[in-house]
């Protein structure tokens, strides 16, 4: 009995451990302690040192010219794209109506304005000559020999320059040139095939790429269409790998509808593919040098290269903007004056020229001239005036229309048509503008209606005036002011934009440091707006007459920022190189407070 006893207690108690229904009441909470002092306060700190005074945004941006060339061409590119060689301060030129390199000797630049910096000639070329012809390995690599037609476009990295050079016959493959710079004279090293019209090339700030913008523009009757393509060439220590990895886009010629679908613009005859339409433009590699987002200029749309796998990674079309907007105003016609106005149903299309990439708050962010282009040849023209469309009774009840007015703006025939071959929508090349854009292709600034609304108030009627002639407002019926030149720098913390206008041949000025916020900074132009004077372009060479060389700098096609480090001045400098009046000019920059 006294076993069985002991058994059931044991029972008993290893139920009530196991959380059985045996469980007892809780008990009743404890009494809540006495609160404890507070301490003594402590000794206050010694005060901290005054903090520096922030930087006051600059109110003016100060252009003074201190140096200048002529080339003595004009038209035809005559002086399009510049380089600088900060080793030896010389400054290098494409001269495209002579079809050569200008090599200008700028070491002894001083910070001295030109007593005339509309005819100032201040600097010497030593130039360099291209070759007619250079051997390259082809895709069997096997030599061969390519006659050489137009220089392009040049990039110099370290102590090497490159040379984009179309072929002679400019539908087949071009080159690159790559020259040595360390032994004075520029010293060709090698002749890499890259794709048809090599339209730009840019080295990585690390020189491991080069790559090149293959254009690819049809022959003028379409009878002969080459595929755009980018091709990207591999340095190791100075020396390039002989051969580019050259990629079309012919992968998305069964995806043209959908393309078109999410607003990228194909306009050609109807067999063109993808391949064919697409022609690059220009190349900004992100500053991580991770992606290069290349300007597919005429679709309105990029191109993102994924460098490391040396892949399309996706095509970004860039939308529309919407000229019903206050903000957006534009003037849309050469005969009536000065005239902003808001237009209901018209959109402009993006398509930028230059392209230039900067980083912010350690995310990619890129800055367009929205220059706008459209394919006119004599085989195939994809522009018209709006006078000469058939317009929805729609669109036309939402427009105030005239034949001097609206009728006068040329547009795309390739958008806003619906079934029945009327328009509902008109869409124009080029925004006017420039716009910065996030790494996803979102826009996130656009500076609007500012080009022509400033232009208007400095120069009054001759505003939107071409740089062939002065004549105001003739411009303004195409792409108006014609923003195309771009350039990215840093003075004192601050990152700023340069934009030049290639009709009015003037430079726009802001500060994007914050790129949800540019602030407006200043205009500069190096032009006589009441010079007498004419340039046929049609004509090679250009037909000039009248008191050209008293009329400036005329068509700026490229801009480049030189940093303080790197200038013979000691203080930052701007290179503009103008295809028309032929001339390259040196401004030293001064930020106002």
């Amino acid at each position: 009995m006294k076993a069985l006893k002991f058994s059931l207690a044991a029972l008993l108690v290893s139920a009530a451990l196991t959380g059985c229904t045996l469980e007892g009441d809780d008990g009743a909470p404890g009494a809540t302690g006495p609160a404890g002092q507070t301490g003594a306060t402590g000794p206050s700190g010694t005060n901290g040192s005054n903090g520096s005074n922030g930087q006051n945004a600059p109110v003016g941006m100060q252009l003074q010219a201190v140096a200048r060339y002529v080339t003595g061409s004009y038209g035809a590119g005559a002086a399009e794209i510049t380089a600088f060689h900060a080793q030896s301060k010389r400054i290098f030129v494409v001269n495209g109506a002579a079809n050569r390199v200008e090599v200008l000797d700028a070491a002894s630049v001083k910070s001295q304005a030109l007593s005339d910096p509309l005819t100032a000639n201040t600097l010497t070329s030593q130039p360099l000559t291209l070759p007619a012809t250079v051997t390259v390995r082809n895709s069997a690599d096997q030599d061969e020999t390519v006659a050489l037609g137009f220089a392009n476009s040049i990039s110099v990295q370290g102590q090497l320059l490159a040379v984009a050079v179309e072929n002679k016959t400019r539908s087949d493959a071009g080159v690159a040139l790559i020259y040595d710079l360390s032994q004075g004279a520029p010293l060709l090293k090698q002749a890499i095939r890259v794709g048809a019209q090599p339209d730009m090339l840019t080295f990585s700030s690390d020189g491991k790429w080069l790559l090149v913008a293959n254009e690819g523009e049809p022959v003028a009757d379409y009878s002969v269409d080459p595929e755009g393509s980018v091709s990207l060439i591999t340095l190791s220590n100075g020396v390039a790998a002989t051969q580019a990895k050259t990629f079309s886009f012919s992968a998305l010629n069964s995806d043209k509808a959908a393309l078109a679908a999410k607003g990228v613009k194909f306009a050609g005859p109807a067999s063109t593919t993808v391949a064919q339409d697409l022609e690059p433009e220009y190349i900004a590699l992100s500053p991580d040098l991770k992606k290069a987002w290349v300007v597919l200029q005429e679709n309105n749309a990029i191109a993102v290269i994924d460098l490391a796998t040396a892949k399309l990674d996706k095509i970004l079309p860039l939308g529309f903007k919407d000229h019903s907007l206050a903000k957006n105003s534009l003037d849309v016609s050469n005969r009536d004056g000065v005239n902003l106005q808001t237009v209901p149903g018209l959109y402009g299309m993006y398509q930028p020229d230059t392209l230039q990439s900067f980083s912010w708050q350690g995310s990619a962010f890129y800055v367009s001239a929205n220059e706008g282009d459209a394919r006119d040849w004599a085989g195939f023209s994809e522009q018209k005036r709006v006078s000469a469309l058939k317009r929805s009774a729609t669109l036309s009840a939402r427009q105030p229309y005239s034949a001097d007015g609206l009728g006068r703006l040329n547009v795309t025939t390739a958008l806003g048509q619906n079934s029945n071959g009327e328009y509902d929508a008109l869409y124009a090349y080029g925004a006017r503008s420039f716009s910065i854009w996030d790494q996803n292709g979102q826009q996130v600034f656009d500076s609007g209606n500012d080009f022509e609304r400033i232009a208007s108030g400095v120069h009054g009627d001759k505003f939107n005036s071409n740089h062939l002639t002065v004549e105001g407002d003739n411009r303004s019926d195409d792409k108006g002011p014609e923003p195309e030149a771009l350039a990215l720098g840093q003075i004192n913390g601050r990152t700023y934009a340069f934009i030049g206008t290639e009709r009015m041949s003037g430079i726009y000025v802001y500060d994007i440091s914050n790129p949800y916020a540019p602030q407006f900074v200043d205009y500069a132009y190096n032009r006589d707006l009441n010079a007498v004077y004419n340039i046929n372009d049609d004509k090679v060479p250009a037909e000039v007459t009248g008191n050209v060389t008293q009329a400036g700098d005329l068509g700026p096609e490229s801009l480049l920022f030189i940093a303080p480090a790197n200038s013979p001045t000691g203080k930052p400098l701007l290179l503009m190189a103008n295809e028309v009046s032929g001339t390259l000019t040196v401004f030293e920059l001064t930020p106002k407070s």
